[in-house]
Protein backbone atom coordinates (compact mmCIF):
# COMPACT_ATOMS: atom_id res chain seq x y z
CA UNK A 1 0.00 0.00 0.00
CA UNK A 2 1.36 3.57 -0.86
CA UNK A 3 1.93 5.96 1.71
CA UNK A 4 0.12 8.56 1.98
CA UNK A 5 1.14 12.07 -0.12
CA UNK A 6 1.95 15.07 2.37
CA UNK A 7 0.39 18.16 1.40
CA UNK A 8 3.13 20.40 -0.08
CA UNK A 9 2.33 23.68 1.44
CA UNK A 10 1.76 22.31 5.10
CA UNK A 11 5.56 20.57 4.66
CA UNK A 12 6.85 23.88 3.47
CA UNK A 13 5.38 25.62 5.98
CA UNK A 14 6.75 23.45 8.69
CA UNK A 15 10.07 22.98 7.26
CA UNK A 16 10.66 26.90 6.50
CA UNK A 17 11.45 28.09 9.85
CA UNK A 18 14.21 25.14 10.07
CA UNK A 19 15.43 26.93 6.85
CA UNK A 20 15.29 30.30 7.79
CA UNK A 21 17.10 29.63 10.89
CA UNK A 22 20.00 27.73 8.74
CA UNK A 23 20.31 30.11 6.39
CA UNK A 24 20.93 32.86 8.94
CA UNK A 25 23.16 30.57 10.56
CA UNK A 26 25.16 30.15 7.05
CA UNK A 27 25.02 34.34 6.50
CA UNK A 28 26.14 34.70 10.24
CA UNK A 29 29.27 32.55 10.12
CA UNK A 30 29.99 33.03 5.98
CA UNK A 31 29.38 36.33 5.49
CA UNK A 32 29.83 37.52 2.09
CA UNK A 33 30.74 34.73 0.38
CA UNK A 34 27.51 33.23 0.29
CA UNK A 35 24.19 34.24 -2.33
CA UNK A 36 22.46 35.02 1.12
CA UNK A 37 24.45 37.78 2.02
CA UNK A 38 23.98 39.88 -1.13
CA UNK A 39 20.05 40.07 -0.51
CA UNK A 40 20.97 41.72 2.82
CA UNK A 41 23.55 43.70 1.05
CA UNK A 42 20.12 45.25 -1.35
CA UNK A 43 18.43 45.06 1.64
CA UNK A 44 21.16 47.23 3.59
CA UNK A 45 21.71 49.49 0.08
CA UNK A 46 17.78 50.32 -0.23
CA UNK A 47 17.69 51.28 3.57
CA UNK A 48 20.38 53.59 3.24
CA UNK A 49 19.76 54.89 -0.36
CA UNK A 50 16.42 55.81 1.09
CA UNK A 51 17.89 57.34 4.07
CA UNK A 52 20.22 59.88 2.23
CA UNK A 53 17.31 61.00 -0.28
CA UNK A 54 15.38 61.36 2.94
CA UNK A 55 18.02 63.22 4.39
CA UNK A 56 18.43 65.33 1.32
CA UNK A 57 14.79 66.08 1.45
CA UNK A 58 14.97 67.08 5.06
CA UNK A 59 17.56 69.68 4.11
CA UNK A 60 15.44 71.35 1.41
CA UNK A 61 11.98 71.39 3.29
CA UNK A 62 13.88 73.66 6.50
CA UNK A 63 15.79 75.42 2.93
CA UNK A 64 12.67 75.76 1.69
CA UNK A 65 10.38 77.11 5.23
CA UNK A 66 13.32 79.50 6.88
CA UNK A 67 14.42 80.98 3.86
CA UNK A 68 11.09 80.94 2.07
CA UNK A 69 12.77 79.72 -1.60
CA UNK A 70 10.68 77.51 -3.87
CA UNK A 71 14.09 76.35 -5.63
CA UNK A 72 17.16 75.48 -2.71
CA UNK A 73 19.25 74.88 -5.73
CA UNK A 74 19.32 79.16 -6.10
CA UNK A 75 19.59 79.64 -2.28
CA UNK A 76 21.91 82.23 -2.25
CA UNK A 77 20.98 84.39 -5.31
CA UNK A 78 17.56 83.93 -3.17
CA UNK A 79 18.78 84.79 0.34
CA UNK A 80 20.53 88.41 -1.50
CA UNK A 81 17.05 89.51 -1.32
CA UNK A 82 15.98 88.99 2.33
CA UNK A 83 16.76 91.01 5.19
CA UNK A 84 19.72 91.05 6.49
CA UNK A 85 18.40 89.89 10.51
CA UNK A 86 17.21 86.45 8.68
CA UNK A 87 20.21 86.34 7.05
CA UNK A 88 22.02 86.97 10.87
CA UNK A 89 18.99 84.94 12.90
CA UNK A 90 18.77 81.80 11.08
CA UNK A 91 22.15 80.23 12.07
CA UNK A 92 22.14 81.41 15.34
CA UNK A 93 19.17 80.10 15.80
CA UNK A 94 19.78 76.83 14.04
CA UNK A 95 23.73 76.33 16.36
CA UNK A 96 21.91 76.82 19.24
CA UNK A 97 19.19 73.82 18.51
CA UNK A 98 22.56 72.34 17.13
CA UNK A 99 24.54 72.57 20.35
CA UNK A 100 21.58 71.56 22.39
CA UNK A 101 21.05 68.11 20.94
CA UNK A 102 25.02 67.54 20.55
CA UNK A 103 25.70 68.24 24.04
CA UNK A 104 22.24 66.11 25.26
CA UNK A 105 22.86 63.28 22.74
CA UNK A 106 27.15 63.20 22.56
CA UNK A 107 29.49 62.53 24.75
CA UNK A 108 31.90 65.29 23.53
CA UNK A 109 29.81 67.35 21.79
CA UNK A 110 30.87 66.69 18.25
CA UNK A 111 28.40 65.55 15.28
CA UNK A 112 29.74 62.17 14.41
CA UNK A 113 30.78 61.81 10.01
CA UNK A 114 33.22 59.98 8.20
CA UNK A 115 35.92 59.62 10.40
CA UNK A 116 34.37 57.80 12.95
CA UNK A 117 32.98 55.43 10.40
CA UNK A 118 36.57 54.77 9.53
CA UNK A 119 37.43 53.98 12.93
CA UNK A 120 34.50 51.73 13.36
CA UNK A 121 35.14 49.60 10.50
CA UNK A 122 39.30 49.67 11.55
CA UNK A 123 38.61 48.85 15.76
CA UNK A 124 34.89 48.15 16.14
CA UNK A 125 33.75 45.22 13.69
CA UNK A 126 32.42 47.62 11.59
CA UNK A 127 30.31 49.27 14.20
CA UNK A 128 29.32 52.86 15.13
CA UNK A 129 27.48 54.16 18.04
CA UNK A 130 23.84 54.59 16.94
CA UNK A 131 22.49 56.79 19.65
CA UNK A 132 24.90 59.24 18.69
CA UNK A 133 25.11 58.49 15.22
CA UNK A 134 21.34 59.61 15.33
CA UNK A 135 21.48 62.85 16.91
CA UNK A 136 24.40 64.01 14.93
CA UNK A 137 22.40 63.10 11.33
CA UNK A 138 19.33 65.17 12.68
CA UNK A 139 21.83 68.07 13.73
CA UNK A 140 23.51 68.43 10.72
CA UNK A 141 20.16 67.90 8.85
CA UNK A 142 19.91 71.22 11.00
CA UNK A 143 23.23 72.73 10.31
CA UNK A 144 22.83 72.65 6.37
CA UNK A 145 19.32 73.25 6.75
CA UNK A 146 19.93 76.82 8.47
CA UNK A 147 22.85 78.06 6.27
CA UNK A 148 25.89 75.76 8.11
CA UNK A 149 28.61 75.92 5.19
CA UNK A 150 29.44 72.21 4.98
CA UNK A 151 28.27 68.96 3.19
CA UNK A 152 25.62 66.42 3.75
CA UNK A 153 27.72 63.38 2.39
CA UNK A 154 29.91 63.14 5.21
CA UNK A 155 26.63 62.61 7.62
CA UNK A 156 24.82 60.12 5.41
CA UNK A 157 27.49 58.25 5.35
CA UNK A 158 27.72 58.27 9.14
CA UNK A 159 23.91 57.64 8.96
CA UNK A 160 24.20 54.61 6.83
CA UNK A 161 26.84 53.43 9.12
CA UNK A 162 24.09 53.55 11.28
CA UNK A 163 22.02 51.46 9.60
CA UNK A 164 24.36 48.93 8.96
CA UNK A 165 25.26 48.59 12.38
CA UNK A 166 21.85 48.18 13.95
CA UNK A 167 21.94 45.34 10.85
CA UNK A 168 24.91 43.94 12.36
CA UNK A 169 24.00 43.58 15.75
CA UNK A 170 21.06 41.95 15.16
CA UNK A 171 22.45 39.21 12.96
CA UNK A 172 25.64 39.33 15.52
CA UNK A 173 27.87 39.19 12.78
CA UNK A 174 31.36 38.69 12.76
CA UNK A 175 33.86 41.32 12.15
CA UNK A 176 34.54 40.64 8.38
CA UNK A 177 30.88 40.71 7.73
CA UNK A 178 30.42 43.67 9.75
CA UNK A 179 32.39 45.59 8.21
CA UNK A 180 31.20 44.61 4.39
CA UNK A 181 27.72 44.96 6.27
CA UNK A 182 29.28 48.85 6.25
CA UNK A 183 30.83 49.30 2.88
CA UNK A 184 27.35 47.89 1.77
CA UNK A 185 25.34 50.99 3.17
CA UNK A 186 28.57 53.45 2.71
CA UNK A 187 28.27 52.85 -0.85
CA UNK A 188 24.78 52.54 -1.48
CA UNK A 189 24.59 56.61 0.90
CA UNK A 190 27.03 57.96 -1.59
CA UNK A 191 26.03 56.65 -5.34
CA UNK A 192 22.64 58.18 -3.78
CA UNK A 193 23.78 61.25 -3.04
CA UNK A 194 25.79 61.77 -6.05
CA UNK A 195 23.92 59.33 -8.89
CA UNK A 196 27.21 57.75 -9.26
CA UNK A 197 26.78 53.66 -8.90
CA UNK A 198 30.69 53.31 -9.35
CA UNK A 199 32.00 56.15 -7.43
CA UNK A 200 30.23 55.00 -4.70
CA UNK A 201 31.25 51.30 -4.87
CA UNK A 202 35.17 52.88 -4.91
CA UNK A 203 34.27 55.13 -1.93
CA UNK A 204 33.35 52.20 0.65
CA UNK A 205 36.24 50.71 -0.53
CA UNK A 206 39.13 53.22 -0.95
CA UNK A 207 37.98 55.45 2.03
CA UNK A 208 36.36 53.64 4.68
CA UNK A 209 37.08 49.62 4.24
CA UNK A 210 40.51 50.90 3.17
CA UNK A 211 40.96 47.75 0.84
CA UNK A 212 39.53 46.34 -2.17
CA UNK A 213 38.80 42.16 -1.48
CA UNK A 214 37.28 41.07 -4.22
CA UNK A 215 34.66 38.75 -1.51
CA UNK A 216 33.23 42.46 -0.22
CA UNK A 217 33.33 43.83 -4.11
CA UNK A 218 30.36 42.16 -5.33
CA UNK A 219 27.94 42.66 -2.20
CA UNK A 220 29.07 46.17 -2.46
CA UNK A 221 28.37 47.05 -6.38
CA UNK A 222 24.80 45.26 -5.66
CA UNK A 223 24.24 47.91 -2.74
CA UNK A 224 25.62 50.51 -4.70
CA UNK A 225 23.56 50.34 -7.84
CA UNK A 226 20.16 50.25 -5.31
CA UNK A 227 21.39 53.62 -3.56
CA UNK A 228 21.49 54.93 -7.31
CA UNK A 229 17.63 53.15 -8.34
CA UNK A 230 16.41 54.94 -4.80
CA UNK A 231 18.22 58.31 -5.69
CA UNK A 232 16.83 58.64 -9.65
CA UNK A 233 13.25 57.50 -8.55
CA UNK A 234 13.21 60.49 -5.78
CA UNK A 235 15.15 62.88 -8.30
CA UNK A 236 14.94 61.36 -11.75
CA UNK A 237 18.72 60.43 -13.82
CA UNK A 238 20.13 63.68 -13.35
CA UNK A 239 23.44 64.98 -12.37
CA UNK A 240 24.35 67.21 -9.61
CA UNK A 241 26.11 69.81 -11.59
CA UNK A 242 24.85 71.44 -14.72
CA UNK A 243 28.36 71.25 -17.31
CA UNK A 244 29.60 72.48 -20.29
CA UNK A 245 28.50 70.90 -23.18
CA UNK A 246 32.37 70.39 -24.43
CA UNK A 247 36.11 71.33 -23.12
CA UNK A 248 38.96 70.73 -26.19
CA UNK A 249 41.88 69.51 -24.52
CA UNK A 250 45.35 70.38 -26.35
CA UNK A 251 47.02 67.17 -24.56
CA UNK A 252 50.70 67.66 -24.55
CA UNK A 253 51.11 70.99 -24.74
CA UNK A 254 48.38 71.15 -21.56
CA UNK A 255 49.28 69.08 -19.79
CA UNK A 256 51.61 70.10 -17.63
CA UNK A 257 49.57 73.33 -17.00
CA UNK A 258 47.19 70.29 -14.95
CA UNK A 259 50.24 69.28 -13.00
CA UNK A 260 50.43 72.81 -11.94
CA UNK A 261 47.06 72.98 -10.60
CA UNK A 262 47.18 69.77 -8.81
CA UNK A 263 49.94 71.11 -6.92
CA UNK A 264 48.32 74.06 -6.13
CA UNK A 265 45.36 72.56 -5.90
CA UNK A 266 47.02 69.78 -3.07
CA UNK A 267 48.24 72.99 -1.45
CA UNK A 268 45.12 74.69 -0.79
CA UNK A 269 43.74 71.35 0.58
CA UNK A 270 45.75 71.48 3.37
CA UNK A 271 45.19 74.66 4.07
CA UNK A 272 41.59 74.44 4.59
CA UNK A 273 42.21 71.02 6.67
CA UNK A 274 44.63 73.69 9.04
CA UNK A 275 42.43 75.86 8.62
CA UNK A 276 39.63 73.57 10.21
CA UNK A 277 41.84 72.15 13.12
CA UNK A 278 42.63 75.88 13.41
CA UNK A 279 39.48 77.07 14.43
CA UNK A 280 38.56 74.16 16.31
CA UNK A 281 41.76 74.90 18.52
CA UNK A 282 40.95 78.31 18.81
CA UNK A 283 37.36 77.80 19.45
CA UNK A 284 38.15 75.09 22.37
CA UNK A 285 40.87 77.29 23.76
CA UNK A 286 38.19 79.89 24.08
CA UNK A 287 35.50 77.74 25.31
CA UNK A 288 37.84 76.73 27.81
CA UNK A 289 38.93 80.08 29.31
CA UNK A 290 35.21 81.68 28.75
CA UNK A 291 33.94 78.82 30.86
CA UNK A 292 31.10 78.74 28.11
CA UNK A 293 28.57 75.58 27.97
CA UNK A 294 29.58 73.65 24.73
CA UNK A 295 26.18 73.72 23.43
CA UNK A 296 26.86 77.61 22.79
CA UNK A 297 29.63 77.01 20.81
CA UNK A 298 27.76 76.11 17.64
CA UNK A 299 25.30 79.20 18.01
CA UNK A 300 28.48 81.33 18.45
CA UNK A 301 29.72 79.96 14.82
CA UNK A 302 26.25 80.23 13.35
CA UNK A 303 26.56 84.13 14.11
CA UNK A 304 30.00 84.48 12.60
CA UNK A 305 28.43 82.55 9.52
CA UNK A 306 25.29 84.77 9.43
CA UNK A 307 27.51 87.76 9.56
CA UNK A 308 30.18 86.82 6.36
CA UNK A 309 26.33 85.42 4.43
CA UNK A 310 25.17 89.24 5.13
CA UNK A 311 28.19 90.35 2.15
CA UNK A 312 28.31 86.79 1.17
CA UNK A 313 25.24 84.38 0.55
CA UNK A 314 27.25 82.16 -1.45
CA UNK A 315 28.34 80.29 1.63
CA UNK A 316 24.78 78.96 2.92
CA UNK A 317 24.36 75.41 2.70
CA UNK A 318 26.01 72.85 0.47
CA UNK A 319 26.75 75.56 -2.12
CA UNK A 320 26.08 73.56 -5.27
CA UNK A 321 24.89 76.96 -7.13
CA UNK A 322 28.35 78.48 -6.94
CA UNK A 323 29.72 74.84 -7.65
CA UNK A 324 27.57 74.93 -10.53
CA UNK A 325 28.12 78.49 -11.90
CA UNK A 326 32.32 77.76 -11.52
CA UNK A 327 31.97 74.63 -13.76
CA UNK A 328 29.99 76.71 -16.63
CA UNK A 329 32.54 79.70 -16.30
CA UNK A 330 29.62 82.25 -15.06
CA UNK A 331 32.11 84.14 -12.80
CA UNK A 332 34.49 86.18 -13.11
CA UNK A 333 38.54 85.27 -11.79
CA UNK A 334 38.20 88.63 -8.84
CA UNK A 335 34.53 86.63 -8.02
CA UNK A 336 36.25 83.17 -8.46
CA UNK A 337 39.08 83.96 -5.58
CA UNK A 338 36.77 86.01 -3.67
CA UNK A 339 34.57 83.15 -3.49
CA UNK A 340 37.31 80.85 -2.60
CA UNK A 341 38.73 82.17 0.13
CA UNK A 342 35.55 83.04 1.71
CA UNK A 343 34.27 79.74 1.47
CA UNK A 344 37.49 78.22 3.19
CA UNK A 345 36.98 80.64 6.19
CA UNK A 346 33.45 79.67 6.42
CA UNK A 347 33.90 76.00 6.20
CA UNK A 348 35.94 76.27 9.42
CA UNK A 349 34.30 78.51 11.30
CA UNK A 350 31.19 75.59 10.47
CA UNK A 351 33.21 72.46 11.12
CA UNK A 352 35.69 74.04 13.70
CA UNK A 353 32.41 75.30 15.56
CA UNK A 354 30.74 72.19 15.61
CA UNK A 355 27.76 72.56 13.79
CA UNK A 356 27.85 69.47 12.04
CA UNK A 357 28.08 68.29 8.22
CA UNK A 358 30.75 66.92 6.40
CA UNK A 359 34.07 68.53 4.05
CA UNK A 360 33.13 66.44 0.96
CA UNK A 361 30.79 69.25 -1.02
CA UNK A 362 32.60 72.39 0.38
CA UNK A 363 35.70 70.72 -1.07
CA UNK A 364 34.06 70.39 -4.48
CA UNK A 365 33.33 74.23 -4.18
CA UNK A 366 36.42 75.26 -3.21
CA UNK A 367 38.19 73.08 -5.70
CA UNK A 368 35.63 74.36 -8.62
CA UNK A 369 36.79 78.32 -7.90
CA UNK A 370 40.53 77.40 -7.68
CA UNK A 371 40.48 75.19 -11.14
CA UNK A 372 38.21 78.02 -12.52
CA UNK A 373 40.72 81.03 -11.45
CA UNK A 374 43.50 79.30 -12.43
CA UNK A 375 41.39 78.15 -15.78
CA UNK A 376 41.25 81.67 -16.14
CA UNK A 377 45.04 82.83 -15.96
CA UNK A 378 46.08 79.87 -18.22
CA UNK A 379 44.07 80.84 -21.22
CA UNK A 380 44.62 84.30 -20.96
CA UNK A 381 48.44 83.74 -21.15
CA UNK A 382 48.33 81.05 -23.14
CA UNK A 383 45.46 81.49 -25.83
CA UNK A 384 46.33 79.45 -28.70
CA UNK A 385 47.37 76.68 -26.53
CA UNK A 386 44.48 76.34 -23.88
CA UNK A 387 41.61 74.89 -23.96
CA UNK A 388 38.43 75.39 -21.85
CA UNK A 389 38.73 77.56 -18.55
CA UNK A 390 36.04 75.15 -17.19
CA UNK A 391 37.97 72.12 -18.04
CA UNK A 392 40.15 73.69 -15.43
CA UNK A 393 36.94 73.98 -12.88
CA UNK A 394 36.45 70.74 -13.54
CA UNK A 395 40.10 69.47 -12.70
CA UNK A 396 40.57 71.98 -9.55
CA UNK A 397 37.16 69.94 -8.12
CA UNK A 398 38.52 66.99 -8.59
CA UNK A 399 41.94 67.60 -7.16
CA UNK A 400 41.27 69.31 -3.91
CA UNK A 401 38.22 67.05 -3.35
CA UNK A 402 40.37 64.09 -3.57
CA UNK A 403 43.20 65.69 -1.58
CA UNK A 404 41.04 66.86 1.31
CA UNK A 405 39.24 63.07 1.45
CA UNK A 406 42.19 60.85 0.80
CA UNK A 407 40.16 59.61 -2.18
CA UNK A 408 42.04 59.96 -5.30
CA UNK A 409 40.50 56.89 -7.21
CA UNK A 410 36.76 57.22 -6.32
CA UNK A 411 36.75 61.26 -6.83
CA UNK A 412 38.17 60.76 -10.34
CA UNK A 413 35.26 58.76 -11.10
CA UNK A 414 32.85 60.84 -9.47
CA UNK A 415 34.20 63.87 -11.96
CA UNK A 416 34.39 61.23 -14.89
CA UNK A 417 30.45 60.26 -14.10
CA UNK A 418 29.45 63.38 -14.13
CA UNK A 419 30.91 64.37 -17.94
CA UNK A 420 31.27 61.01 -19.13
CA UNK A 421 33.90 62.38 -21.08
CA UNK A 422 37.61 60.53 -21.12
CA UNK A 423 39.59 63.35 -22.12
CA UNK A 424 37.93 65.32 -18.87
CA UNK A 425 38.95 61.99 -17.07
CA UNK A 426 42.71 62.17 -18.04
CA UNK A 427 42.97 66.14 -17.26
CA UNK A 428 41.33 65.18 -13.49
CA UNK A 429 43.66 62.38 -13.10
CA UNK A 430 46.88 64.40 -13.82
CA UNK A 431 45.75 67.18 -11.18
CA UNK A 432 44.67 64.39 -8.59
CA UNK A 433 47.23 62.42 -8.63
CA UNK A 434 49.97 65.68 -7.73
CA UNK A 435 47.00 67.20 -5.66
CA UNK A 436 47.24 63.80 -3.17
CA UNK A 437 50.79 62.95 -3.72
CA UNK A 438 51.63 66.93 -1.74
CA UNK A 439 48.88 66.88 0.78
CA UNK A 440 49.70 63.22 1.85
CA UNK A 441 53.46 64.31 2.57
CA UNK A 442 51.71 67.50 4.84
CA UNK A 443 49.22 65.72 6.47
CA UNK A 444 47.89 62.28 7.72
CA UNK A 445 46.80 61.14 4.41
CA UNK A 446 43.40 62.78 4.87
CA UNK A 447 41.30 64.80 6.74
CA UNK A 448 39.85 61.97 8.14
CA UNK A 449 42.91 60.11 9.10
CA UNK A 450 44.06 63.15 10.19
CA UNK A 451 41.22 64.04 12.76
CA UNK A 452 41.96 60.85 14.34
CA UNK A 453 45.36 61.16 14.60
CA UNK A 454 44.67 64.36 16.76
CA UNK A 455 42.66 61.85 19.21
CA UNK A 456 45.69 59.35 19.31
CA UNK A 457 43.69 56.65 17.21
CA UNK A 458 46.95 56.19 14.32
CA UNK A 459 45.31 54.87 11.14
CA UNK A 460 46.87 56.76 9.09
CA UNK A 461 49.96 54.48 9.02
CA UNK A 462 47.92 50.71 8.51
CA UNK A 463 46.98 47.55 10.46
CA UNK A 464 50.70 47.35 11.82
CA UNK A 465 50.32 50.67 13.63
CA UNK A 466 46.78 50.02 14.93
CA UNK A 467 46.55 46.45 15.85
CA UNK A 468 48.30 46.27 18.78
CA UNK A 469 46.19 49.31 20.24
CA UNK A 470 43.34 46.41 20.24
CA UNK A 471 44.60 43.87 22.58
CA UNK A 472 44.13 44.42 25.89
CA UNK A 473 47.24 43.30 28.18
CA UNK A 474 44.50 41.05 30.60
CA UNK A 475 43.03 39.07 27.78
CA UNK A 476 47.14 37.61 26.25
CA UNK A 477 48.79 37.85 30.21
CA UNK A 478 49.45 34.09 31.73
CA UNK A 479 47.68 34.03 34.81
CA UNK A 480 49.58 33.38 38.22
CA UNK A 481 48.67 30.00 38.47
CA UNK A 482 49.70 28.98 34.97
CA UNK A 483 52.24 25.67 34.78
CA UNK A 484 54.23 28.10 32.52
CA UNK A 485 53.92 31.31 33.81
CA UNK A 486 56.99 33.12 35.53
CA UNK A 487 58.49 32.61 39.23
CA UNK A 488 57.33 34.89 41.81
CA UNK A 489 61.00 35.66 42.62
CA UNK A 490 61.24 36.73 39.60
CA UNK A 491 58.33 38.78 39.19
CA UNK A 492 58.80 40.30 42.63
CA UNK A 493 62.48 41.21 41.44
CA UNK A 494 60.87 43.24 38.34
CA UNK A 495 58.43 44.89 39.99
CA UNK A 496 61.04 45.97 42.65
CA UNK A 497 62.67 47.65 40.25
CA UNK A 498 59.53 49.81 38.93
CA UNK A 499 59.38 46.68 35.48
CA UNK A 500 55.38 46.14 35.58
CA UNK A 501 52.60 47.23 33.17
CA UNK A 502 48.68 46.74 34.44
CA UNK A 503 45.64 44.77 32.68
CA UNK A 504 43.87 47.73 30.92
CA UNK A 505 47.02 48.31 29.10
CA UNK A 506 47.41 47.38 25.61
CA UNK A 507 49.95 45.72 23.86
CA UNK A 508 50.76 49.41 21.89
CA UNK A 509 51.81 50.08 25.60
CA UNK A 510 53.27 47.27 27.03
CA UNK A 511 55.35 46.42 23.59
CA UNK A 512 57.89 49.21 23.87
CA UNK A 513 58.76 48.07 27.80
CA UNK A 514 59.84 44.80 26.25
CA UNK A 515 62.10 46.77 24.22
CA UNK A 516 63.67 48.80 26.76
CA UNK A 517 64.24 46.43 29.74
CA UNK A 518 65.42 43.51 27.58
CA UNK A 519 63.17 40.92 30.22
CA UNK A 520 61.34 38.26 28.54
CA UNK A 521 58.13 38.75 30.35
CA UNK A 522 56.43 41.67 32.45
CA UNK A 523 54.48 41.62 35.63
CA UNK A 524 51.02 42.43 35.41
CA UNK A 525 49.76 44.55 38.50
CA UNK A 526 47.37 46.74 39.86
CA UNK A 527 48.40 49.76 42.37
CA UNK A 528 46.91 49.06 46.32
CA UNK A 529 46.30 52.02 48.80
CA UNK A 530 49.24 53.34 50.34
CA UNK A 531 51.59 50.95 52.57
CA UNK A 532 49.52 47.93 50.35
CA UNK A 533 51.41 45.92 48.51
CA UNK A 534 50.51 45.15 44.38
CA UNK A 535 48.08 42.84 43.73
CA UNK A 536 49.56 40.47 40.75
CA UNK A 537 47.49 39.79 38.07
CA UNK A 538 49.55 37.41 35.71
CA UNK A 539 52.83 38.01 33.78
CA UNK A 540 53.02 39.49 29.71
CA UNK A 541 55.36 37.43 27.89
CA UNK A 542 56.84 38.93 25.21
CA UNK A 543 56.81 35.85 22.58
CA UNK A 544 52.77 35.91 23.59
CA UNK A 545 52.61 39.72 22.85
CA UNK A 546 54.79 38.80 19.14
CA UNK A 547 52.02 35.89 18.80
CA UNK A 548 48.80 37.79 19.06
CA UNK A 549 50.22 40.16 16.33
CA UNK A 550 51.15 37.92 14.48
CA UNK A 551 47.76 36.21 14.71
CA UNK A 552 46.16 39.96 14.14
CA UNK A 553 48.42 41.01 10.94
CA UNK A 554 47.39 36.98 9.10
CA UNK A 555 43.82 37.93 9.57
CA UNK A 556 44.02 41.03 8.26
CA UNK A 557 46.18 40.12 5.72
CA UNK A 558 43.41 37.03 4.73
CA UNK A 559 40.64 39.53 4.82
CA UNK A 560 42.28 42.22 2.70
CA UNK A 561 43.46 39.70 -0.10
CA UNK A 562 40.74 37.19 0.21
Amino acid sequence: MDAPRQNPIRAFTANAPASLRESWRVVREQGPGNIQFWFIALLVGIAAGGAAVLFRLGINFLQETLYGTDNVRFLHSFAETLPWYSILLIPVCGGLIVGLILDRFTTDGRAKSVAEVIEGAALHDGRVETKEGAASALASMITLGTGGSSGREGPVVHLAAVISSFVANKMNANGITGRDLLGCAVAAAVSASFNAPIAGALFALEVILRHFAVHAFAPIVIASVAGTVINRLAFGDVTEFILMEEGALAFYVELPAFLLLGLLSGLVAVAMIWSIFFIDDVGTHLQDKLRAPRFLRPAAAGLLLGLIALGYPHIIGVGYETTSAALTGSLIWHEAVVFCVVKVAAVAITMGGRMGGGVFSPSLMVGALLGLAFGLTATSIFPNVSGSETLYALAGMGAVAAAVLGAPISTTLIVFELTGDWQTGLAVMVAVSLSTAITSKMIDRSFFLTQLERRNIHLSKGPQAYLLSLFRVANVMRQPDAPDAAPDDAVWAAIEEGIWTTPNATLEDALPLFDKTARPFLPVVSLGAEGEPPQIHGTLFHVDALRAYNKALAATAEEEHG
